[in-house]
């Protein structure tokens, strides 16, 4: 379904001084194929064997574009990068969950048994049942999790689907608001629209377009700008809102928005006080405190360029690389050893670049 790009969703219903917000609203993103840059080379013993194309936008704590390389302005699918925006338009709408089970509604869980008992505990909560989610069944995104249900003979289920936590937060706001179950997915559903309102507000631009995410639940494209915009909006929100709530919780359980081992755990552990969330097709946001934070899209949605180009971003958002380290890229081997790896291009080198291109 396109979303019709001369009307904010946020003018539909909103009417306190959240109004201003909406009639300021930049236009949305353009609908073009991206104009992506070479972020990432893929080395083998000294040559360049691969190069995976991308954008990448860097924001200082002004919220100025401190660095930009491809195409940041078009349209994109942020994928479960958005879903912080998600749990904070929740908990704007009265969802009343703080802690690891906020972050469980903010994650893209890995299926591990603690994360099927936060989901059985928001739908307790909520007095709903695995059987009123509507996402789709799935075994367990970790692999090794996934591999011991295989051999168990678990079958998929909506629990086990990396986005149970926030359905189970979705069903949870539904019914404090007296809002209908079943059609809780539908893009014009109260809620779905008051998602829509939060994801124009923090991202500061009108949703582009609205598809359908591969959990089903409505899935809005913002610019890679935009959607840096919304976590640098949350990460610098005042204490005890529904932004400061959601990144605090995230912050504080990495593992419940992720999973153990996943990477994007060990970069919020690796940097105090940032906040970072993955998506699918190679996207990954990340903000500071500050306001300073970052936005990545790997064109080809390689997983293995996401992390190193995300840490040669935050390096040039001001984040000491030391910390950053373990998130050079994972190695090619030849033989079993070690003959080079996956690599950010030069001009993501914050160290060899004198300043920002």
């Amino acid at each position: 379904m396109h979303h019709p790009q001369n009307r904010s969703f946020a003018d539909a219903s909103h009417t306190d001084a959240s109004d201003t917000d909406a009639r300021s609203l930049a236009p949305a993103p353009a609908l073009r194929e991206p104009r992506h840059a070479p972020v990432a080379h893929v080395l083998r013993g000294g040559l360049i064997e691969g190069i995976h194309y991308g954008s990448v936008v860097v924001l200082g704590a002004d919220g100025e574009i401190r660095f930009q390389l491809g195409d940041t302005e078009a349209a994109c699918y942020p994928r479960s990068a958005l879903k912080p925006v998600q749990a904070v338009a929740m908990v704007r709408a009265g969802l009343p969950l703080d802690g690891e089970l906020l972050s469980l509604a903010a994650a893209s869980h890995s299926g591990e048994e603690r994360h099927l008992a936060g989901a059985r505990r928001i739908l307790d909560l909520a007095g709903a049942t695995e059987d009123d989610l509507r996402n789709v069944p799935d075994l367990p995104y970790d692999p090794a999790v996934r591999d011991v249900w295989v051999r168990t003979h678990r079958p998929a289920s909506r629990l086990a689907q990396n986005c149970s936590g926030k359905h189970a937060a979705m069903l949870h706001t539904c019914l404090l608001n007296g809002w209908p179950l079943e059609s809780y997915l539908a893009p014009d559903h109260p809620l779905q629209t008051a998602i829509a309102e939060t994801v124009e507000d923090l991202t500061g631009q009108r949703i582009a377009q609205v598809t359908v995410d591969g959990c089903g639940a409505p899935l809005f494209a913002v610019s890679l700008h935009g959607l840096a915009r919304a976590a640098a909006r949350i990460t610098t929100a005042a204490p005890g809102t529904p932004e400061a709530r959601v990144a605090d919780a995230m912050r504080a359980h990495p593992e419940m928005a992720s999973g153990a081992g996943r990477d994007v755990a060990a970069l919020m552990r690796a940097v105090p006080g940032l906040l970072a969330k993955d998506g699918f097709e190679g996207v990954q946001v990340a903000a500071l405190p500050d306001g300073s934070a970052i936005a990545v899209k790997i064109a080809d949605g390689a997983n293995r360029a996401r992390i190193p180009v995300a840490a040669a971003a935050l390096a040039r958002a001001g984040v000491d690389p030391e910390l950053l380290t373990a998130f050079a890229g994972e190695p090619m081997l030849g033989g079993g050893r070690p003959v080079g790896g996956v690599r950010p291009v030069p001009a993501l080198d914050a160290q060899a670049v004198a300043a920002p291109a």
